[in-house]
């Protein structure tokens, strides 16, 4: 069972026993989601939302050539709430289209991943 781990990996041998016990319509498949912000004269910026119980310390973009801070996550479908924190001040995604309110008066962005 060892080899099969190291050589599909512990995500693939899941879907290989539901499959094999007959449940692989109940698994949900991640998608690759891509968070960015421009900031090009930022000297931080961390990623924070649902999808890392709001843990601004796990999650570091990195920055491109032209300013933009992007990382991208393997989400399973549902809606997350995210925010960016930019040089210690928490931040909306300016290219989100969809903000609800939060339990700090402000709003947070929010994702469906589909």
């Amino acid at each position: 069972m060892l080899d099969i781990l190291g050589i599909i990996g512990y995500s693939e041998l899941s879907k290989v026993k539901q499959k094999k016990e007959g449940h692989m319509s109940r698994t949900k498949t991640k998608k690759e989601i891509e968070f960015k912000y421009y900031a090009p004269d930022a000297k931080s910026v961390k990623l924070a939302g649902d999808f890392n119980n709001w843990d601004s310390q796990s999650l570091f973009p990195k920055k491109d050539k032209k300013g933009f801070w992007k990382v991208r996550l393997a989400l399973t479908p549902g809606s997350y709430q995210y925010k960016f924190l930019v040089d210690g001040q928490w931040q909306n995604d300016p290219g989100c289209s969809s903000c609800v309110p939060n339990s700090f008066g402000s709003l947070n962005c929010e994702i469906d991943v589909k």
